[in-house]
């Protein structure tokens, strides 16, 4: 079975991507208000999956 964190992070990196591709506010340097939500969920997601794959590594 698919790990839940690792779906949630792919999720939100596939929103965050969907996302930049249409809106014409968002820049690599600038996001609009619902960019820059779905870019720190995105990054709040990824850094805890790989938080948890280091932890996992030094068990």
């Amino acid at each position: 079975m698919p790990d839940d964190l690792y779906q949630r992070y792919q999720a939100a990196h596939r929103a965050h991507q969907a996302h930049t591709t249409t809106c014409t506010h968002c820049t690599d340097t600038a996001r609009c208000p619902d960019g820059q939500r779905a870019y720190e969920l995105f990054a709040r997601l990824q850094d805890a999956y790989l938080a948890r794959q280091r932890d996992q590594r030094r068990r």
